[in-house]
């Protein structure tokens, strides 16, 4: 018998198709998929480390897409749920689509098919509820910026939608949980941080505040729009970083997401 595996990836969904094709195509026994942030030592679980590879994560979604459209778009959503082991879920889940004798035949009243349906329409009610109630407000270098705080990781979802209905305008929507955002120059959307330790939103209140829970949120937003200039605090360095932590082949072009 196979000892199990703990797969360790770079916490990219590049990353984790990645870690499907290696457990599918090595045979592993998987006992858990974790992000590197995350890892946690497991006393009788060996623990290999996956490199992300982007044509082995294109198989994984082709295959799975071909095989079932309605399922990739629920794995990916409820992949951007960010739940405490939705890698391993999302694994079984991928494991029952692939051994169903047609795409169509999951059992819809397996716990782990019902759990990825629900978390894929949590994530699917937030984003069309930022899509249809975000508020912008114009910022001195004439970019529309907003600001907000989801439970869930809906940048990637919203893009497609924002770049449609404002295609004549620059725009910044910033997730601040996260600490990143989505900026769109009229041309494409890229992936971008922002330099905020030089800013005061007011007399008491500094950058740090994004993340205070306690503070008021529209009144630190409409103290910094109306302070800041956005193009001159995107930080195109953390740019470049994240863009290769969170390799973007999914970011704008997923048609499957919308």
């Amino acid at each position: 018998m196979k000892n199990s595996t703990t797969l360790i990836y770079d916490g990219t969904f590049n990353g984790f198709l990645t870690a499907i094709y290696v457990a599918f195509d090595e045979k592993v026994n998987v006992s858990d998929i974790q992000r590197n942030s995350e890892h946690q030592n497991e006393l009788f679980s060996e623990v290999k480390t996956i490199f992300t590879n982007v044509e082995k994560a294109k198989r994984v979604w082709n295959g799975i897409r071909n095989k079932n459209h309605i399922a990739i778009t629920n794995i990916y959503f409820a992949y951007l749920s960010e739940v405490e082991g939705i890698e391993l879920a999302l694994y079984s889940y991928i494991q029952k689509l692939l051994e169903a004798k047609t795409g169509k035949s999951l059992n819809y009243s397996d716990g782990i098919v019902q759990r990825i349906n629900q978390l894929s329409a949590s994530v699917r009610k937030e984003k069309q509820h930022i899509e249809k109630r975000l508020g912008f407000q114009l910022t001195k270098d004439n970019v529309f910026f907003a600001g907000i705080e989801p439970g869930f990781d809906i940048l990637p979802l919203i893009s497609k939608y924002f770049r449609t209905a404002r295609p004549n305008q620059e725009w910044l929507i910033y997730d601040m949980k996260r600490n990143y955002g989505i900026f769109y120059n009229q041309n494409h959307v890229e992936l971008v941080s922002l330099s905020l330790k030089n800013i005061q939103f007011e007399k008491n209140h500094k950058s740090d505040a994004f993340l205070n829970h306690e503070y008021d949120y529209p009144t630190l937003w409409n103290e910094f729009v109306k302070t800041a200039k956005i193009k001159s605090l995107i930080n195109k360095k953390l740019h470049q970083k994240r863009v290769q932590k969170r390799n973007t082949k999914y970011f704008i072009s997923e048609k499957e997401a919308v």
